[in-house]
């Protein structure tokens, strides 16, 4: 099969598309072979090294978290899934490939009513989106700003933060700021003064904080807005988060099946959309890769194994 590897850390020129064996599912475990991937930050991150204290790669490395496809064989021990199943999903570095050994335990059925790019690209953003609007606490009433309100888990935030009955304010650039308004948020500019337009847009007040960029939101939350450190969660700036006594909850807080399927059934059910900002074949990674880093994509960029 045809699966991405890196042989070191480095930019997008590491990466290549090769020629690996078929993955043979063990024990407990899923082969499915693979119809949509998303790609993400976190990704980069890890091929970069700028996670190898937590997150250590190693080589050659697979990559790939998000994935949606169809089930060909069951390892042994499995019940619950057969071949031809339609399923969502998630694996540890290995879902930008044509086939995947996956935990039966990290799949959910796909719905009919959601496409495979979304389903492809649900995971990753979807279980961190959740995890950081559940770390501040969203509910009625609150008003919630969230940094990098166009990218792929801060639209997937939003929407979340806003079906708790919250009041949104979204930083992203001029061109997102219809997509933000039409999905019920309140769109501002980042960059200087941007403190004062947050509090002018709030009615001089904000209760919660979510920071998907980095770049000193930490900072701007608990000093010029007066976020209280527990209503502040940043699923980017972990370093910061410890330092200033911020939350700091991501995908590895939501990454369950019980929290794909919920995130699916909303998508089904018309209360969540995952914007999809374009597709790219497995070949060209690079490419894809090269569009995510520019960080002004509106949702998720998906992989076509």
């Amino acid at each position: 099969m045809r699966a991405v590897r890196f042989e070191s850390y480095g930019d997008l020129d590491v990466l290549e598309v090769v020629e690996v064996p078929d993955p043979v599912p063990g024990p407990g475990e899923v082969l499915v072979r693979v119809k949509a991937a998303g790609i993400s930050p976190g990704d980069t991150m890890i091929r970069r090294g700028l996670l190898h204290d937590r997150f250590p790669a190693t080589f050659p490395s697979g990559q790939g978290g998000d994935l949606a496809g169809v089930v060909e064989q069951a390892g042994e021990g499995v019940d619950g899934w057969h071949a031809g199943d339609e399923v969502i999903g998630f694996a540890s570095r290995a879902s930008h490939a044509e086939l995947v050994a996956v935990a039966a335990e990290h799949l959910t059925s796909r719905p009919a009513a959601v496409p495979w790019d979304v389903a492809g690209a649900l995971f990753g953003a979807g279980a961190t989106a959740w995890a950081a609007v559940r770390a501040v606490g969203a509910s009625s009433g609150d008003v919630i700003v969230i940094s990098g309100a166009a990218g792929g888990v801060g639209t997937v935030a939003v929407q979340l933060a806003r079906n708790a009955g919250a009041t949104v304010i979204g930083l992203a650039s001029e061109p997102h700021h219809g997509w933000l308004r039409d999905h019920g948020a309140i769109p501002l500019t980042y960059g200087d003064g941007v403190a004062q337009r947050i509090r002018a847009a709030a009615g001089g007040r904000v209760d919660a904080f979510i920071d998907t960029y980095g770049s000193g939101y930490i900072d701007l939350a608990l000093d010029d807005l007066g976020v209280a450190p527990e209503r502040i969660d940043t699923i980017i700036d972990h370093r910061q988060a410890i330092a200033r006594g911020v939350k700091h909850e991501g995908s590895e807080v939501g990454a369950s099946a019980a929290v794909l399927a919920e995130l699916a059934q909303l998508i089904a059910d018309g209360k969540l959309e995952i914007p999809i900002a374009n597709t790219y074949p497995l070949e060209q990674v690079r490419d894809a890769y090269g569009e995510l880093e520019q960080r002004h994509t509106l949702g998720k960029i998906v992989l076509h194994p």
